[in-house]
């Protein structure tokens, strides 16, 4: 698939939560981590995505945001993907940072030239890419 999202994570459908609009999918990766997308009921249905399914999560770099330390905060984002920093790529405003996730995985975030330098963000850190389920697109084979 091409697509404009840099983030395309590949995974199997391991849950499904049917609310009254939403339903969410919690999509198993690579090395054991998870997933959660929350998409619309009517657009569950048009894919006819069921446990089991292999999908493809997509997320916009700009939609994720690179916490390295917590603060003894906790968020009400659940998707909370903990890996090391490989590389930062540092523009004139804003900085591209590439979090490799264990399995082999990464995710690329577009976060600003200021929070890499107030956070003390350095390739090597340890740090957690979250990700808001209503931010992650599914997608399945036709």
């Amino acid at each position: 698939m091409k697509a404009s999202a840099r983030n395309q994570l590949v995974g199997k459908v391991t849950d499904i939560r049917i609310g009254a609009v939403t339903v969410e999918v919690t999509v198993g990766l690579k090395g054991g981590g998870t997933i959660v997308s929350a998409i619309t009921k009517e657009s569950a249905d048009a894919l006819g995505v069921k446990k089991g399914d292999d999908v493809i999560a997509l997320i916009k770099a700009p939609s994720i945001t690179i916490v390295k330390d917590f603060g003894g905060y906790r968020l009400s984002a659940r998707n909370q993907l903990k890996g090391t920093v490989k590389r930062i790529q540092t523009g004139a405003v804003n900085s591209e940072v590439i979090v490799e996730l264990s399995g082999g995985d990464s995710v690329a975030a577009i976060i600003t030239n200021e929070s890499v330098e107030s956070m003390g963000l350095c390739e090597g850190d340890t740090a957690c890419a979250v990700v808001k389920a209503g931010s992650i697109i599914l997608g399945v084979k036709a």
